[in-house]
């Protein structure tokens, strides 16, 4: 198999004290992600998932362990090189408004990036990415307010993939979007996968969303990897406790199906309930 583009080895996040004191937020985390892969860091809110894609970024400090790009270390490296990453590497946020500077027009978005990269002719780019995301030619000339949900979280996909990067940090994109856009915006990004080739590293708190988008999944549970594997075995037939918890708490769209799972958590609970009854 091919060197991963991105390796994340026993990784240590830390904050605050001195000589191991402080809260450790990762615990040793280690993964890594492959040119045109899909790999899903997912957990509930507090797990660390994002704080692993802040370390990546060089936006949260790494304690112990390294991060390496093509095999280039890029975690507490200096400003200069982390411009030069920050090419390679680039982020979806989870609210595409706030992440869009609402004073400026679209195409002043995403030329930005071009025009700090030293990149000619960023205005024919700006076409070309608007045309790669589905939004018509003439939304460069207006502002972020304009637009849909959808169509914001297109822009900041536009951005993102404006400088042509090997990995995106997907950092639950879809989670503030409504459940029809949401499908479309994944099946943009899928489409966008499939002609690039670029990886995504897809942080989610819902198991189901990550299962239609993701190659593997690693579930995060208090900063540790729990549970790793291809999507549709970590997804479908959890190992871990903590997965099958989080199995339990996607939505699911079906009514009859939802009747099953709910019968299913009560029996579960009612088992867990009856033990604790005999060990007291």
């Amino acid at each position: 198999m091919a060197e991963p583009v991105l390796k994340v080895e026993s990784l240590v996040v830390r904050y605050g004290g001195r000589r191991g004191t402080g809260t450790t937020v990762i615990d040793g985390v280690s993964f890594d992600l492959h040119a045109g892969e899909t790999l899903s860091l997912v957990g509930e809110s507090g797990s660390g998932k994002t704080t692993i894609g802040r370390a990546i970024l060089g936006l949260a400090p790494v304690t112990e362990g390294s991060i390496t790009f093509r095999g280039e270390p890029v975690s507490n490296i200096r400003r200069a090189r982390r411009r030069k990453v920050a090419h390679d590497i680039q982020v979806i946020f989870q609210d595409p408004y706030s992440s869009l500077n609402p004073s400026m027009t679209v195409e002043s978005i995403l030329v930005e990036p071009l025009l700090a990269a030293g990149v000619e002719q960023g205005r024919t780019r700006v076409r070309e990415l608007l045309d790669a995301v589905g939004l018509p030619a003439d939304s460069g000339r207006r502002y972020p307010k304009e637009f849909s949900g959808g169509q914001r979280q297109r822009i900041a996909i536009a951005r993102a993939l404006a400088l042509e990067p090997s990995v995106i940090i997907c950092d639950e994109p879809t989670s503030a979007l409504d459940v029809t856009t949401q499908a479309r915006v994944l099946t943009l990004l899928q489409d966008i996968q499939r002609q690039s080739g670029v990886a995504y590293l897809f942080i989610s708190h819902d198991l189901g969303v990550v299962n239609e988008i993701s190659d593997r999944i690693a579930v995060l549970n208090q900063g540790r990897i729990v549970e790793i594997g291809a999507a549709q075995d970590v997804a479908m037939n959890p190992q871990h406790p903590y997965t099958r918890k989080l199995q339990m708490a996607a939505p699911v769209a079906d009514p009859k199906k939802q009747r099953v799972r709910r019968a299913r958590r009560l029996a579960a609970n009612s088992t867990e309930l009856s033990e604790l009854e005999k060990s007291s």
